[in-house]
């Protein structure tokens, strides 16, 4: 069992600590909009006094058509992240799909994400491990929660025991996803800290046919609901203006609603540490 999980040597994830958020656009559709969106949210998490992490997809590896938008590639996406970090001073985060691409974005980012599609190829998960990184294991559409203990284990195996897992929707027949908030605590209590990746788990999978559709308006629902229940983050795709977004528009959330739904997530978080506190219940 995980209690907690550091990142970068500037907080720690998991066992009471106060909620980190991943946030950022799906993918690094230039270099002008990673800098833009970073801008924005660094100064705002900064003026809360809030954990963030930077996230941007360099390749995004298993898009619905051929013909998507996957990213600007490795080395320009990582050139970008490491450029973020170094401008705002903040944790970044991107996924890789393949084991060679563990090491290369090791050397840039304070976290390592596994795509929900790939939490249960081993050689990938062990890879990441043995970077020493901690590694974020997002929760496979076709997992429960408790076979993410078998993900994790994979991981941990090489040594490295800093792993969180997201939930983010598991299938519910075709094109759609559905969120078991029971499955929060589950990981949470007996497997590692638990990220809840609001933007995603409203995915509409293939819904667009050629691409992922989305139903926005669930992102603020369901994140108040995750926070409500219990996670140690939330994760949120973030973009100026989501519907011209090159990936994941219709379930990312508009830049400009990330200050309020964040100071409202933080409101219930407050609530539901003093109702647990009144009770004599943990975190």
């Amino acid at each position: 069992m995980i209690r907690q999980v550091e990142i970068a040597g500037r907080f720690r994830v998991g066992a009471g600590n106060p909620p980190v958020f991943i946030a950022g656009p799906c993918v690094l559709e230039s270099e002008g909009l990673a800098m833009a969106v970073a801008a924005v949210l660094a100064a705002l998490f900064s003026r809360l006094g809030v954990p963030l992490i930077f996230k941007g997809s360099f390749d995004k590896a298993n898009r619905s058509s051929r013909r998507s938008f996957r990213g600007p590639g490795q080395e320009k996406g990582l050139r970008i992240l490491r450029d973020v970090k170094r401008k705002f001073q903040v944790p970044v985060t991107t996924d890789v799909h393949d084991p060679r691409q563990a090491a290369a974005a090791a050397e840039v980012v304070d976290l390592l994400q596994v795509p929900a599609l790939l939490c249960r190829q081993t050689d990938l998960l062990v890879a990441a491990g043995e970077t020493g990184l901690p590694v974020n294991l997002k929760k496979g559409q076709f997992m429960s929660p408790w076979e993410m203990g078998n993900a994790v284990e994979k991981v941990t195996s090489t040594g490295n025991s800093a792993v969180l897992v997201t939930e983010r929707g598991t299938t519910f027949g075709y094109n759609n996803l559905v969120v078991d908030f029971r499955g929060l605590p589950a990981i949470r209590e007996g497997i590692c800290p638990v990220i809840f990746d609001a933007t995603h788990s409203v995915q509409l999978p293939g819904g667009a046919g050629t691409a992922s559709s989305g139903e926005r308006r669930f992102v603020a629902p369901l994140a108040r609901a995750a926070v409500a229940v219990g996670v140690d983050g939330v994760f949120l795709e973030v973009h100026p203006d989501p519907d011209r977004a090159l990936s994941d528009g219709p379930n990312s959330l508009p830049l400009d609603d990330v200050e309020p739904l964040l100071r409202t997530l933080l409101a219930i978080r407050v609530a539901a540490e003093s109702g647990a506190a009144a009770k004599g219940e943990g975190t």
